[in-house]
């Protein structure tokens, strides 16, 4: 009897390899900080595409040459905050 291919298998799921989950908190001086704990990397942000109350995220760049994308919600009430981000470029 012939084996019958698994249908989970066939589907067509998008797939993020490099997406983690991270987390962004505020310092004492009120900039932002990134971590990403599967790696233990921690590091401040020097930009954010969208830091607005209205629209927070997008593509992040950290101060050791780092990119991310963090997909775009309303500012979060408070920090820290919990998210999944991909890696655009850059250091680990």
């Amino acid at each position: 009897m012939g084996r019958r291919a698994c249908p989970y298998l066939s589907e067509k799921r998008p797939r993020y390899p490099d997406m983690a989950n991270i987390m962004v908190r505020k310092n004492a001086t009120g900039d932002y900080v990134f971590y990403l704990p599967k790696r233990d990397i921690e590091d401040n942000i020097t930009s954010i595409e969208f830091d607005s109350p209205e629209q927070w995220g997008g593509e992040i760049k950290l101060a050791n040459g780092g990119i991310y994308y963090i997909d775009p919600m309303p500012i979060p009430a408070r920090f820290p905050i919990s998210v999944r981000a991909r890696r655009v470029d850059g250091v680990e």
